[in-house]
């Protein structure tokens, strides 16, 4: 996960924000589930960071995990997601399957 810290025993409130988010990644997805649910995976950390965070997502699906991903951030839902639930204002407006994903589509049924 490539963690940046001085030792193993390191309290993880003393790493940097990106590192302190690859910490919780690596726990949840060293866990042997079936299913994660990563809410804003990526929110309030560096790029480097959050390339890494989708790196760890994209080997988890591939190993067979399913990752149910909600996130604001429509470039990043466009680019992980196979198929986009839209919702708006608690409600459901759309399912559109990455082939047919597009920001104005996405948006469109943002604001129904």
């Amino acid at each position: 996960f490539e963690i940046a810290c001085t030792s193993g025993s390191e309290p993880i409130h003393l790493l940097s924000g990106g590192n302190i988010q690859k910490v919780v990644v690596a726990r949840e997805f060293s866990g042997g589930a079936n299913l994660i649910v990563a809410n804003q995976p990526t929110r309030g950390i560096d790029v480097g960071a959050k390339a890494e965070s989708h790196k760890l997502i994209t080997q988890v699906v591939k190993e067979g995990v399913a990752v149910l991903m909600i996130s604001s951030e429509l470039p990043e839902v466009l680019g992980m997601s196979d198929r986009i639930m839209v919702m708006h204002e608690g409600r459901l407006t759309g399912i559109v399957d990455r082939a047919e994903a597009t920001p104005v589509k996405i948006m469109e049924l943002a604001s129904h």
